[in-house]
C-alpha cells in the first residue's frame, strides 16, 4: 500500500531543528516503523475511542510520536507531535 508521511507545523519545526545525522535517522526510522504498520510498533491510541489518533516511541531516534492516521486514497501518517530526548 502505498503512504507518505507528513508533519503538522509543530512536528515539522521540532524535526527541523534536529541535527541532519538526526533527522536523517528519524526520517529512516519513520518510513520502517509507522510507516510500514501505523497501527503496529507498539503504538497505542493516543486518546480513548479514537483509533487513528496514535502515540508511538520511534526506536532508533530517540523519539515519541504523536500522529494521526488517514487512508482516503493514499494512506497517510501525520505527525502532529514530535518530542525528541
Amino acid at each position: 500500500m502505498a503512504y507518505r508521511i507528513a508533519y503538522a507545523s509543530q512536528a515539522d519545526a521540532t524535526r527541523r531543528r534536529l541535527p541532519a545525522q538526526r533527522r536523517t535517522a528519524l526520517d529512516k526510522a519513520m518510513k520502517s516503523t509507522i510507516g510500514a504498520n501505523p497501527y503496529g510498533h507498539r503504538s497505542v491510541a493516543a486518546k480513548p475511542g479514537e483509533r487513528d489518533y496514535r502515540e508511538v516511541t520511534i526506536a532508533g531516534a530517540d523519539a515519541i510520536v504523536v500522529s494521526y492516521v488517514s487512508t482516503p486514497d493514499v494512506l497517510t501518517i501525520t505527525a502532529v507531535r514530535l518530542i525528541t530526548v
